[in-house]
């Protein structure tokens, strides 16, 4: 898999405590924005979040973001 699958054209807007997390690079997990292990055999690996304080943020579920994992508007180009 060399590109991403996009799961959604518009950002995941979540209310994170403060943990690790496992941001869904390629798009074909069932826990969006979150990884499932569905990326097993495509070549691409999660990307781990760490969240220092409790926040809101916006995750990318486009995959395609300059600014991984968080959404910076791509989606709204593709």
């Amino acid at each position: 898999m060399s590109e991403p699958k996009i799961a959604a054209k518009m950002p995941a807007v979540l209310d994170l405590e403060a943990g690790d997390y496992k941001w869904c690079a390629c798009g074909m997990s069932a826990n969006q924005p979150f990884c499932d292990g569905s990326h097993a055999g495509s070549g691409m690996f999660p990307m781990p979040v760490k969240i220092e304080a409790p926040k809101k943020v916006a995750l990318c579920q486009c995959k395609h973001s300059a600014n991984k994992p968080f959404c910076d508007g791509t989606h709204s180009g593709l």
